[in-house]
């Protein structure tokens, strides 16, 4: 007996299908999912797939992966037509966040949805975000991917109307925790109305951005 039970109906239910979180399962597991959602004629995502284990996936199963190493993200089956303009812009403090952004757009990218990156915009040079606000103030949800003390997370939510999704990142050392730090800060922002998803979780953001654009009929 297997012990996968697949939710091939969450589509229906919920808009979004089952996502694969790849840490913690044997490769034992991954194969067998990818071979049932291949019966099923199923599309995945599959998150914090590692590239070791990407590479030890049998290589039939693995040629029929759409693989990005650096999100540690795969898609299992067709490609959705991806919809312009970009309604989502995504923010990184440092350029050691954007695996974490990398995963939220390539979640977007899964769904259809076109995002725009703005990376390496942190509060430590403060005229990087600046430079570019006008351009990140097109779209009307903003992803904020920041680690140490999540500092761009209030920065964007007092500069911006619409809404912002606050990604911290596990990025620091020292008292940054783990992202606790970060997590504790974007909590305690002072920024009216920004919302904050678990540490990392870039998959979790984007879902949250795709929630907000159903809701408000903007796709």
């Amino acid at each position: 007996m297997t012990d996968i039970n697949l939710d091939f109906e969450r589509q229906q239910r919920l808009g979004f299908d089952e996502a694969i979180f790849c840490a913690g399962k044997s490769l034992a597991q991954l194969e067998d999912i990818l071979g049932q959602a291949a019966q099923h004629d199923g599309r995945f995502l599959l998150t914090r797939l590692d590239p070791e284990k990407f590479a030890q996936i049998a290589s039939d199963a693995r040629a029929q992966l759409d693989y990005d190493p650096l999100s540690r993200t795969a898609i299992f089956g067709p490609a959705n037509h991806i919809k312009k303009p970009a309604q989502i812009a995504i923010l990184t403090a440092g350029t050691s966040d954007i695996g974490v952004a990398r995963e939220a757009t390539r979640t977007l990218n899964y769904y259809g949805e076109a995002a725009t990156e703005f990376n390496d915009i942190g509060v430590a040079g403060l005229w990087r975000l600046t430079q570019k606000i006008e351009a990140i103030r097109a779209h009307p949800i903003a992803i904020v991917v920041a680690g140490m003390d999540a500092a761009l997370a209030s920065v964007a939510g007092g500069l911006l109307a619409g809404v912002v999704i606050t990604v911290p990142t596990s990025v620091g050392y020292g008292v940054a925790a783990g992202g606790d730090t970060a997590l504790r800060a974007a909590l305690a922002s002072c920024a009216p109305g920004v919302l904050v998803v678990n540490i990392d979780n870039g998959y979790g953001a984007a879902c949250a951005a795709l929630r907000v654009l159903r809701a408000a009929n903007l796709r």
